[in-house]
């Protein structure tokens, strides 16, 4: 008896037609199905979920049944997928960071250093095109290993300008034929790094460094951190030091602090205020900062009593050569003078002095400020808190905040308690929000960690059957979080014990909670995606964004720009993780076959909310895919 489906196509084809033939039409169909979905750039992989976020840990032998893929066929339909890719910069833009124009700034009329200063404004991007890294850029060593030696090829810095570098310098690092080898137990200071951490320690009555955190010390920002041998000692004791240093074309100081996996970015303030809130540090180190105190009538130390907490440390070392007799001491006269006369009238008090480094404190005593002579430097008006590179303020901002709390009685955890959130404001968060934050990170963290095993071990043998290993801890070290709410990201690698620091990215026009971050002990900064990141390119082992794409969608952005700009500060082989709603994530597939990724969605949702995973991976291919949900990203090739 025949099927219905055979009545069927006799009636509409009008005669019977043979077994043979139907099931070899049948054949044909799914041949051509085949080759048009692989030959096709942009296809996306997909594994159906519920709701209810759960660990991913066989997540190839799901995407092997996965059949079709609804979120490429909206994709085409909608013409999204059709953009041309951008083309390769050239090899002079290995290293280029925008809005650092020296030469344009000069002829705008910019003078007395702030030619070296940030002027997005006038920084003209023109055709876009994807920095490409240098011919012998080599993948970074992991973790710890990456710390203690890196590449020449990966940074800018050439044999000569290391042999023409100072004696410090020359201690702290040993060049080979391509590699930088740290020494940490040398460098830089005269006696060694760890003996330089624990002459501070006991300068502020301390038994050692590992003191610190009893001290109230937690965070650390290091102006002009030379190579960061100072801040690599201080992770080693469970502190967050971010260094800060100007621009520099060649042997910068930030981008192989980067490359070593220590928290770094440019930062100046020649005439700028740094993209941090008030009361957000612990400590302010600066070793041969170059600084000229007298300079703007002290409103290079105004700003570090801005960013300083109540009882928080200003450390000074500037090492100079000691010639007999007298000039030594009257080179210190010189540099301290200036700082002895300031700090008096910021309430500030000299703790103490052991040869050329200096400790002072900030009060913590908020009756100071009303002692103040009101005609020498006037207080800001109430409720001043600092907005995004502002003009460098003449007036110091008192104790009227809320945050007002001397760092020795704050929390050493980064888990605040209702009390502590209560200073933040309820706009800012609620104790709920916060606890609630928290759990869903954890969980998070779990699935993308367990998401990326797949393609970390894609080219690894297995027997059927076998689960996928899971990615090692230290697989990545250098993390971006571009839109870090309460820095939850953040919380949860600490939790899991991933060796890796996270830059929390609050940005300006979202709600503030970058205090509240940095009160938690993280490195966070404010930032405008709608203007590039002030780091060096390939600095970063992973980018994090939670609704960021569907926030600058209503700003006057392009997510050109900002895929172009995710592409330069990414390293090879860097991941991107984005969660949002599934139309950003549609845009967000059709710009990353501009920027030549390859794509896979993983996890949809639902039709309003989508987590997408993206990895950008430099290989020679150059393959797209995608689905709504968890993306995968694999840029092309090394663009050589």
């Amino acid at each position: 008896m025949r099927s219905p489906l055979l009545n069927k196509l006799s009636l509409t084809c009008g005669r019977r037609l043979p077994v043979s033939w139907l099931v070899l039409c049948f054949t044909s169909v799914l041949v051509l199905i085949a080759v048009f979905g692989s030959s096709f750039p942009k296809s996306f992989d997909y594994v159906t979920v519920t709701p209810v976020p759960e660990i991913y840990s066989n997540y190839r032998r799901l995407k092997e049944q996965a059949a079709v893929d609804y979120f490429q066929l909206r994709t085409v339909s909608s013409g999204a997928g059709r953009q041309g890719e951008l083309g390769l910069c050239g090899k002079e833009r290995e290293n280029y960071v925008p809005c650092y124009n020296v030469t344009a700034n000069v002829l705008l009329g910019f003078k007395d250093g702030e030619e070296f200063d940030r002027h997005c404004e006038v920084s003209s991007q023109g055709k876009f095109c994807l920095v490409r890294p240098p011919k012998d850029y080599k993948i970074p060593l992991r973790w710890p290993a990456g710390r203690d030696v890196i590449w020449t090829g990966n940074v800018k810095i050439t044999k000569d300008q290391f042999l023409s570098s100072g004696s410090i310098t020359k201690r702290m690092m040993l060049l080979e034929e391509n590699q930088i080898a740290f020494h940490s137990q040398d460098g830089l200071i005269f006696d060694g790094v760890k003996d330089y951490s624990r002459q501070i320690a006991e300068m502020m009555g301390l038994g050692s460094d590992s003191e610190f955190f009893q001290a109230g010390v937690r965070t650390v920002l290091d102006i002009g951190c030379g190579f960061g041998s100072f801040g690599a000692h201080l992770v080693s004791l469970k502190l967050m030091a971010l260094c800060v240093a100007a621009y520099e074309a060649t042997g910068s100081q930030v981008q192989i602090a980067l490359e070593r996996g220590l928290p770094a970015m440019i930062g100046d303030f020649i005439s700028r205020q740094l993209p941090y809130p008030s009361l957000s540090f612990d400590m302010v180190h600066c070793a041969q900062c170059g600084i000229v105190w007298d300079k703007k009538e002290g409103m290079f130390l105004i700003e570090f009593d801005r960013l300083l907490k109540p009882g928080g440390f200003f450390v000074i070392t500037s090492p100079i050569s000691k010639p007999p007799g007298h000039a030594t001491s009257s080179k210190k006269r010189s540099m301290l003078t200036p700082l002895a006369q300031f700090t008096e009238k910021i309430c500030w008090s000299l703790i103490a002095q052991q040869d050329e480094t200096f400790i002072w404190q900030k009060t913590a005593d908020a009756y100071c400020y009303s002692s103040l002579k009101k005609n020498e430097v006037p207080l800001c008006k109430e409720g001043y808190d600092a907005p995004y590179y502002q003009t460098l303020m003449p007036c110091i901002i008192g104790a009227s905040s809320k945050r007002w709390i001397p760092i020795q009685n704050k929390s050493s955890s980064p888990d605040l308690s209702s009390v502590e959130l209560e200073v933040h404001g309820k706009y800012c968060v609620s104790p709920e929000d916060f606890f609630e934050d928290l759990k869903v990170w954890k969980l998070a963290l779990k699935n993308y960690w367990s998401l990326l095993t797949p393609l970390i071990f894609s080219d690894h043998p297995k027997r059927p059957g076998d689960e996928d290993p899971l990615p090692p801890f230290n697989m990545v070290r250098n993390v971006m979080d571009m839109n870090a709410h309460y820095g939850g990201l953040n919380a949860a690698f600490l939790e899991e014990m991933k060796s890796v620091w996270v830059m929390n990215v609050v940005p300006v026009r979202a709600r503030n909670t970058l205090p509240l971050i940095l009160d938690r002990g993280f490195p966070g900064v404010f930032h405008d995606w709608c203007e590039p990141f002030p780091t060096y390119p390939r600095t970063y082992d992973l980018l994090h964004a939670n609704g960021l794409l569907s926030h600058l969608t209503s700003e006057r952005c392009s997510l050109v720009e900002l895929f172009v700009e995710m592409d330069r500060i990414l390293r090879p082989e860097g991941w991107v993780v984005l969660s949002d709603k599934l139309g950003a994530i549609e845009l967000a597939r059709a710009h990353a076959t501009q920027v030549r990724w390859d794509a896979r969605v993983i996890d949809v949702q639902n039709e309003d909310e989508v987590s997408a995973a993206l990895a950008m991976q430099e290989t020679l291919k150059n393959e797209h895919g995608g689905r709504g949900g968890l993306l995968v990203y694999i840029r092309n090739g090394l663009l050589k």
